[in-house]
């Protein structure tokens, strides 16, 4: 049986710097004017989205460590950040 969907298990897992580096490219993006706020929002959360077929290698400290200068340099605003932890089981 063939699916658009890779198999759960075929899906390579991700580290945390990683994700931070992901979430900087789009925030940059954004900064740049390559994505209007619209844009930004759909591609942001397509990456949640994604994340939720994929593993994030490393504890939840080890994730937190490695995002909070997203939040901290106010390249995420609130409720995105907000959004990420949450989806990610953070909070």
């Amino acid at each position: 049986m063939s699916t658009d969907q890779p198999d759960e298990k075929t899906l390579k897992s991700i580290s945390p710097t990683r994700l931070a580096e992901e979430v900087r490219r789009l925030s940059a993006m954004r900064k740049n004017g390559e994505l209007d706020a619209t844009g930004f929002d759909q591609r942001f959360a397509r990456m949640v989205g994604e994340l939720r077929d994929r593993r994030i290698d490393g504890g939840r400290e080890e994730i937190a460590k490695a995002l909070e200068p997203l939040r901290t340099e106010g390249l995420l605003r609130p409720e995105e950040w907000f959004r990420l932890e949450k989806q990610l089981g953070l909070s």
